[in-house]
């Protein structure tokens, strides 16, 4: 069987009604959308792709084993030698039969109602449609032209309106595309970063001789930037380039020498006045408190500061003064936080003073709920615009400095005002920059926080798109439990609750002993080892370690046999030792020589009488004498590194942790000192010191 080089030219083509529906107006770039009738002709038109069927079809292929043998066989009996497919990306030749305009475009989707089209604003405008108007569209009404010739679409009578002609139509990929400004003083630097993302973001096709809008930030007036470029030319040469999934060359050529020359004009003029320079706007910058800073600002432009740090015990006063009486400054203040990720502007802000009297201030109580997660403060001064534009910058003086709110008042008419709020529109517009808790980059909070989607969307108190991505799961670092990242903060609290509610344990008697009478475990159960069965099993406090070589299977209930015993065993640790090199016990002949108090041998005469004081309390009535027997060495280092924990200080300063957890800490993770660490913060709470 002969082996096609490649797919075929998908051929395909309809006619549809111009929908009159608003969703258009939500559509990117040059995206559109077709009825569901439209994929399945296509699919229908699809070109056939030929099989390699010298691949095996089942992973497990084996040609020696007549089983994988037949199985292969069978699946290749099943599977046509040629099957359909589409091209990727799917682009379309759109044609207005009304004045013949052409332009290409790419999918959105495919839910259009049966015998419509949906335009974008972008491809409506390129093929020379206007937007209805509301009388237009009352009186609409199914028909055809005047001759009786009845407009036909798919074979579908469609109601009035413009049609527009499809053609599936493969492109190339671009490689390079030249652009020409409509308008002199373009400046790159303003547009050039913004061009890269309007192309990724909203264009599949790029047409030649279409006029490409680029949106930049707000202007003087509060109005968007638009920078217009005509497409004139590409590499491959053609009506049209595919811009996805491929390196593309943009060059920028003026229109004539005169464009060229005003706009080096402009950009030199500009230049002039950069900021920082003595005819341009201050730089701005880190502002210090209690240190005034006097800065200049162009009208219409603004001079940022930031103040990065403040006791936030105190109330902060903004003040913006010494300015000419016939000057309109602007001041505008944004916490910098997880929710608040711009300069403040006009059209975005929290806090503002937009009076025209001067001096002006603004006051931030402590307890302003905005500067709960502020990380920064955002100021920033502007020089609103005047009917006779001035080349001269405005001079002001800007100072920050702290009050006391229990103490400091606001003087009623006075030019002081407390906790200025910026427009409702600056925090409800689905394009505002969060930082996402979830993946941590700043992206558009999607969707109106103040009138939710969803009943989630209000109890979770998360934006859209913190809602979407939260649904992601990964695992508990404490307990290894899949949980949604939106659930997580929830999770670790019920942490933060049974951590304060766990039992604390409790030290083996042995004061030379690095473990716990009940055991602990990784996942912070203080009780593992006496839930198992594994407790100590006496009376007397000692783990279980401790207490088996003391273990006799006799009736002993005033506790005289197991006293005889305990002072048999400091008798035989004083007069010959455990022989252990480890041993640091001073209650033992070996561990005193390993501190350097000499190799004496005590005579039973006068070992007696050092045993008999701490044999005290072991009456049965109390056992609360220390008791101080060797043990192994894991368990005495244990102990070391348990002291030396409890006495280091806890976070930021706290009183770090008891004795028994960091004991408990050691014993879980096996002594290991970093993992113990990680337990302590996991599963113990802190120890609280006097005055706190």
């Amino acid at each position: 069987m002969d082996q096609e080089q490649g797919p075929a030219d998908l051929k395909w083509s309809a006619q549809y009604t111009l929908s009159s529906t608003s969703r258009g107006a939500q559509l990117p770039g040059d995206k559109m959308l077709l009825p569901p009738s439209a994929l399945e002709q296509l699919l229908a038109a699809a070109p056939t792709i030929t099989i390699d069927n010298d691949r095996p079809h089942i992973t497990s292929f084996d040609p020696f084993n007549p089983y994988t043998y037949d199985a292969e066989r069978q699946a290749r009996a099943q599977v046509q030698d040629r099957y359909q497919q589409l091209p990727h990306p799917l682009t379309f030749k759109l044609v207005n039969p009304e004045n013949n305009r052409v332009l290409y475009a790419g999918i959105r989707e495919f839910s259009a109602e049966e015998g419509q089209i949906v335009l974008s604003s972008f491809l409506r405008e390129a093929l020379g449609i206007e937007e209805p108007s509301a009388e237009s569209s009352r009186r609409g009404t199914p028909g055809g032209d005047n001759d009786g010739n009845q407009a036909m679409a798919n074979g579908l009578e469609n109601s009035a309106g413009p049609k527009i002609t499809v053609h599936a139509k493969q492109l190339p990929k671009g490689t390079f595309v030249k652009l020409r400004p409509l308008e002199a003083g373009y400046d790159p630097e303003d547009w050039k970063s913004l061009l890269e993302e309007h192309l990724r973001s909203n264009f599949t096709t790029l047409t030649n001789g279409e006029v490409l809008v680029v949106y930049g930030g707000r202007g003087v007036n509060g109005k968007r930037e638009e920078f217009r470029f005509l497409v004139d030319g590409f590499k491959p040469k053609g009506d049209a380039v595919l811009v996805i999934d491929t390196d593309l060359e943009v060059d920028i050529e003026a229109l004539n020498e005169d464009q060229a020359r005003e706009t080096l004009k402009t950009i030199a003029a500009k230049r002039h006045r950069a900021p920082g320079t003595d005819e341009g706007s201050s730089v701005g910058g880190i502002i210090d408190i209690f240190r005034a800073q006097d800065a200049q600002v162009l009208e219409g432009e603004y001079v940022d500061f930031e103040l990065p740090s403040w006791d936030r015990s105190q109330g902060l006063e903004i003040s913006l003064g010494e300015v000419d009486d016939d000057a309109e400054l602007d001041l505008f203040i944004s916490p910098y936080s997880s929710r608040q990720r711009v300069r403040p502007r006009e059209y975005e802000h929290v806090f503002a003073e937009l009076s025209s009297r001067h001096p002006k201030s603004i006051r931030l109580q402590p307890t302003n709920a905005e500067l709960d997660e502020a990380e920064a403060i955002y100021i920033s001064v502007r020089a609103y615009p005047s009917d006779t534009p001035t080349s001269t910058p405005i001079p002001f003086r800007l100072n920050v400095s702290m009050f006391d709110p229990k103490t400091s008042t606001t003087t009623n008419g006075s030019n002081e005002k407390e906790d200025a709020h910026g427009p409702d529109d600056t925090t409800t517009c689905p394009g505002k920059l969060i930082l996402c808790r979830f993946c941590h980059l700043q992206v558009p909070q999607e969707g109106d926080p103040t009138e939710p989607a969803s009943a989630e969307l209000l109890l979770s108190g998360l934006t859209p798109h913190e809602l979407a991505d939260g649904g992601r799961t990964t695992e508990c670092h404490l307990c290894n439990k899949i949980v949604r990242f939106r659930d997580m903060e929830t999770h670790l609290r019920h942490h933060d609750l049974e951590r304060l509610s766990r039992p604390t344990p409790r030290l083996c008697r042995n004061v030379n002993c690095g473990r716990t009478q009940d055991g602990a475990n990784k996942m912070g159960d203080t009780r593992a080892g006496t839930r198992k069965g594994q407790g100590p099993g006496n009376e007397i406090g000692l783990c279980s370690v401790c207490y088996g070589p003391l273990y006799v299977s006799m009736h002993d209930p005033e506790g005289k046999a197991l006293r005889r015993r305990i002072e048999r065993r400091y008798l035989s640790q004083l007069l010959t030792g455990c022989g252990k090199a480890w041993c640091r016990n001073e209650y033992c002949r070996t561990g005193r020589k390993n501190l350097g108090q000499g190799d004496k041998s005590v005579s039973t005469k006068d070992a007696i009488p050092m045993v008999k004081p701490l044999l005290e309390g072991m009456d049965g009535r109390g056992y609360t004498t220390p008791l101080h027997f060797c043990v192994d060495e894991r368990s005495q280092k244990n102990r070391t590194l348990a002291e030396m924990m409890t006495a280091e200080r806890g976070i930021e300063g706290k009183g770090g942790y008891a004795l028994e957890w960091c004991t408990a800490a050691l014993e879980a993770e096996g002594g290991n000192l970093d993992k113990g660490q990680a337990w302590l913060k996991g599963w113990a709470p802190q120890r609280i010191e006097a005055g706190q």
